[in-house]
């Protein structure tokens, strides 16, 4: 299913800028479906508390989409589940079928997962758009994407999760229909990569298709509460996430700090691209106000751990991750159907601006310093899932 790699021919960073500073003002694609929004009319985030449950990607809607993919992308588009990969367990606890799609022909794996969490739903829409753009698109920037990199796009990773939005997957029993133990037994699969835990068929699944790709870059796609801007008060349309805190107890001592620097330089790139887009308004992902998470036990942290389970991953592969937190959810009722062609936008120009970064190597020239530049509350702490919260210092 991983296509035939070829060397990658990058063109010279200063070149591909001044391309992309000419460009800035083209349209970037929309969610599937989905017209653009008039700018008066918008609002972005939502504050009505509307949410159009009905409109959201369903399991069956993201199938027929990665196959019409499949069939009609010009620059091979290959969409398969996890079985068809050959991995021992491929379906959802309720047995759907868990899909996968990759483009591209670069020696370098890029690893973009979105809807973890169920209630979470933009990620897919944000995948599908930047999977439809990756194989249709003939642009030089998209042609140095396809060429430089192989992508394994993963639109929904917790389709049980989804079709009940709801966060979690449920722990299921195929025999009788039902929960297993016969009460539901809640999973956050985003806190299931651990060494007691795997406890869904979904980690086991998608963690072992992770071992066979051993990717180089990962993106996690989510969604998070609406939020104002720490000093401003202003609206936070995008919050720019690190699982494991950049200079906290866990990320300077991966390999010798080289992924406390990257994964700022990835975010510092972001934020200088997407900030000159008027309607994103980005800060750095915190919680309780004014800590950085350092969870040891998240997938994306344990991507960075280089974590073994079962003996799949002896060697301790590991590569840098971050993630993208669109302000708004389902359960809050805050998502807001007028602002959903921005909240997917940003996903997608996000993404397609961290990527080109990562291609021609202007990211890795990023100063990582500036990452303290990005709005956010004065660090208090770290909270941790290991240790309670840690205060600096």
């Amino acid at each position: 299913m991983i296509p035939q790699h070829r060397d990658p021919a990058t063109p010279r960073s200063s070149d591909r800028r001044r391309r992309r500073l000419a460009a800035a003002a083209l349209a970037v694609a929309l969610p599937l479906g989905a017209a653009a929004p008039a700018a008066a009319d918008v609002s972005f985030p939502s504050t009505e508390g509307r949410t159009n449950i009905s409109s959201i990607l369903t399991h069956d809607d993201v199938v027929r989409e990665l196959q019409k993919l499949e069939r009609t992308s010009r620059y091979g588009v290959d969409a398969f589940t996890l079985a068809e990969a050959g991995m021992e367990v491929a379906t959802s606890e309720q047995g759907r079928d868990l899909w996968v799609a990759t483009v591209g022909s670069g020696e370098e794996h890029v690893w973009l997962q979105g809807r973890i969490h169920g209630n979470e739903p933009y990620g897919t829409d944000s995948l599908l758009s930047l999977l439809k753009d990756l194989g249709a698109n003939g642009s030089a920037e998209y042609e140095l994407l396809r060429e430089k990199f192989t992508f394994h796009v993963i639109p929904m990773y917790n389709p049980d999760g989804a079709e009940a939005n709801i966060r979690h997957t449920v722990l299921w029993d195929r025999v009788s229909g039902g929960p297993e133990g016969g009460a539901p037994q809640r999973i956050d699969l985003n806190r299931d990569w651990t060494a007691e835990g795997f406890a869904a068929d979904e980690s086991r699944a998608f963690y072992e298709y992770w071992t066979t790709v051993d990717p180089v870059w990962g993106v996690d796609i989510h969604h998070q509460g609406l939020k104002k801007e720490y000093g401003t008060g202003d609206d936070v349309t995008l919050s720019l996430g690190i699982s494991l805190a950049p200079g906290g107890p866990t990320l300077p001592g991966l390999e010798d700090g080289a992924y406390d620097r990257l994964t700022r330089q990835m975010h510092v790139h972001v934020y200088d691209e997407l900030s000159k887009y008027g309607y994103v308004n980005m800060d750095r992902y915190q919680v309780g106000g004014s800590q950085e998470i350092d969870i040891r036990g998240g997938v994306v942290s344990a991507m960075m751990l280089g974590l073994d389970h079962d003996g799949l991953n002896p060697e301790g592969h590991s590569h840098p991750v971050v993630f993208f937190e669109t302000s708004g959810n389902t359960s809050g009722g805050s998502l807001g159907q007028k602002a959903r062609g921005r909240s997917v936008q940003q996903n997608v120009l996000a993404m397609k601006e961290l990527l080109l970064g990562l291609a021609t190597g202007e990211v890795q020239q990023e100063d990582p310093e500036r990452w303290d530049e990005i709005p956010h509350a004065p660090v208090t702490g770290y909270q941790t899932d290991y240790a309670g919260v840690i205060p600096v210092g």
